[in-house]
């Protein structure tokens, strides 16, 4: 295996024993896992099937950049979140260069749909008066005509990003998308000198797969806002990509370990290193939960029986 640090950097590569990611830290023989927060790393010899990085996403911010983004995502969540969250402190802060690939290709597609065309009518209905007795009124009520629509597409998906990471799942970096890959450069030593960089952990075919599976669900996505008429119904698409692309590039990952009681586990959030996109799950508190369902139903049944008492009394 080539190091994605170059060897002139000096990078001593590690394996974590809790969670499995396999890290390289320039200069540094020992670190806890910036993931599960664990020491017990086990230093191993290289292997060869990883690939070097071809392009990478340049860090935009520092640390206290990423503390600053952190306590407005705190703020905005107060409201139905553990009141200790306000007074948590961050333990630990990372800035990691993540594994991943950036996948494009031509997709060629085919699809038939139902499109709705709206129009209006007017008809009669029968009514009956306050004193029981009936009457006719004119309703202007909306009905869909329905007609059978196919054709073809074809067009580039670019910009489709999958985790090649151990340790940040796919979802989580999805989480934390997009990156403006405008800014991407070519991969030099200079830039990830100083930070730490993950080895290349799940298969090139692996990351390919998941990548097209992204890139026909965005065909699809597509699809929906190309649909004519007023709505549409029974999509089906089927694409196939041809001249698929996949390169290896590093993308910045902020990674807070924040302890908010002593009796809990240290809470994990993301943040990307880039945008400054935070990505975790706040603790909740179940009171504040609850009191955010009851008083909008208070208020509604507060309206409804207001509305009631105010109602004029029906003939005898």
């Amino acid at each position: 295996m080539t190091s994605v640090v170059h060897p002139q950097v000096h990078a001593s590569t590690f394996s974590c024993g809790q969670c499995g990611a396999s890290l390289a830290f320039a200069g540094v023989r020992t670190e806890l896992c910036p993931y599960c927060t664990s020491p017990n790393f086990v230093e191993r010899p290289p292997a060869a099937h990883q690939p070097d990085p071809t392009l990478v996403v340049a860090f935009a911010g520092s640390a206290e950049h990423a503390k600053l983004r952190l306590d407005r995502w705190i703020g905005r969540r107060m409201w139905v979140a553990d009141p200790a969250l306000r007074h948590a402190r961050v333990d630990d802060i990372r800035g990691i260069y993540v594994p991943a690939y950036l996948y494009s290709a031509l997709a060629r597609t085919e699809y038939t749909a139902q499109i709705g065309e709206h129009y209006k009518e007017t008809k009669l209905v029968h009514t009956k008066n306050a004193d029981g007795s009936e009457k006719l009124e004119e309703r202007t009520v909306t009905r869909t005509e329905h007609r059978p629509l196919s054709g073809r597409h074809v067009g580039y998906v670019t910009d489709v990003v999958v985790s090649a990471s151990q340790g940040l799942a796919h979802a989580e970096l999805a989480a934390l998308e997009p990156f403006d890959l405008r800014a991407l450069r070519r991969f030099s030593p200079a830039l990830i000198s100083g930070w730490i960089t993950e080895e290349f952990a799940r298969d090139a075919d692996q990351c390919c797969r998941q990548s097209r599976a992204d890139a026909i669900d965005d065909v699809g996505t597509a699809l929906r806002r190309f649909m004519p008429g007023d709505s549409f119904c029974d999509l089906v698409w089927r694409t196939t990509v041809e001249w698929e692309s996949l390169e290896p590039i590093l993308v910045p990952i902020w990674v807070l370990a924040v302890r908010y009681r002593a009796d809990r586990p240290a809470l994990r959030i993301l943040i990307n290193g880039q945008t400054g996109k935070v990505h975790g799950k706040a603790p909740l508190s179940w009171w504040k939960v609850t009191l955010a369902i009851a008083i909008p139903l208070l208020v509604a049944a507060a309206i409804v029986l207001l509305w009631l008492h105010y109602q004029p009394e029906p003939p005898p």
